[in-house]
């Protein structure tokens, strides 16, 4: 069998994807657009893709494919009536990436929390030698216990950082965007109480019509000044420009995101324009990219082709 990586560079070079010489043939393209996706998918019996839009337009002439596996979660790129009307089975990988995602959630939190971009400032400035005292206390920072920490989407991830939350002691709040999503752990709140309650408010939903834009200028203003934002979810369930006013107008307190409305960054982008790390932290859609959830992926992938073809 041809198994074709149409964008294995969104895996990383350092992920060894030999594993797949099991089954046939592996071609490994860096990056793939949807023009050059026709001719690279033509011979194809598998396709392991993660951004390629998977339609006619660039599947039409793969004659012997069979599978098409997507390197994630999400799903929005695969025509999937299509994939029906021509009998390609398609399989996407969920929980490999919870303990990673997870882990990064606390990581930008304590930055900003603890105001750790200050600090090493002022110690790698060289002010702090040769200081009066022994400690700064120009900013102030508070523990975690008994602070309210506030969750849009407790799926997987959204769980674990509930859990990882309480045994610093928060008292965990959340609200389900769709209203299905029940857990008797942790206390069910409607938006309006999640917003005024939360101290730290972390999304780690799905992008769907319920969560689109969910964070907006009439939501940031109900939220506590001193309040952390931090988005693990979607880039769209923020809206950016409304989150640059809140951040220079003070409605919320700093915000940490690893996600985007595009990616990689527009120069565009109205947050290109906020400098202070104390207020805004932007990752590059790195929280799910540990080594051990990587390899983790692609041992999934493995098993499902296995599987597919046993």
């Amino acid at each position: 069998m041809k198994i074709v990586f149409l964008d294995a560079k969104s895996i990383g070079d350092d992920i060894d994807l030999s594993i797949f010489e099991d089954f046939g043939e592996v071609i490994q393209y860096t990056f793939t657009t949807t023009e050059e996706a026709i001719e690279r998918t033509k011979e194809a019996d598998i396709i392991i893709d993660n951004k390629v839009p998977i339609n006619a337009s660039t599947i039409g002439d793969a004659k012997k494919l069979k599978l098409v596996c997507v390197t994630a979660t999400g799903t929005n790129n695969l025509d999937k009536p299509y994939l029906e009307e021509r009998g390609i089975a398609w399989r996407n990988v969920a929980g490999y990436s919870t303990e990673s995602v997870a882990q990064h959630t606390f990581a930008m939190l304590f930055y900003l929390y603890e105001h750790l971009a200050y600090y090493d400032h002022y110690v790698k400035s060289e002010q702090y030698a040769g200081d009066t005292l022994f400690t700064h206390f120009d900013r102030h920072f508070c523990e975690l216990k008994g602070k309210t920490w506030g969750i849009i989407g407790l799926g997987n991830i959204g769980s674990r950082v509930a859990e990882i939350a309480t045994v610093f002691g928060c008292h965990v709040i959340y609200y389900s965007a769709s209203g299905n999503n029940n857990n008797a752990t942790y206390e069910k709140v409607d938006l309006e109480t999640l917003l005024a309650d939360s101290d730290i408010l972390s999304i780690h939903a799905p992008l769907k019509e319920s969560t689109e834009n969910l964070i907006n200028a009439k939501t940031l203003k109900q939220m506590k000044s001193s309040a952390i934002l931090l988005n693990l979810g979607r880039g769209p369930i923020v809206n950016e420009e409304a989150l640059v006013e809140a951040l220079e107008n003070q409605w919320i307190a700093a915000a940490g995101l690893d996600v985007l409305k595009v990616e990689p960054m527009l120069k565009t982008n109205p947050l290109i324009k906020l400098k202070d790390s104390e207020k805004l932290l932007i990752t590059p859609h790195i929280g799910w990219a540990s080594v051990e959830a990587r390899n983790r992926l692609m041992q999934i992938i493995y098993k499902q082709i296995e599987t597919f073809f046993a």
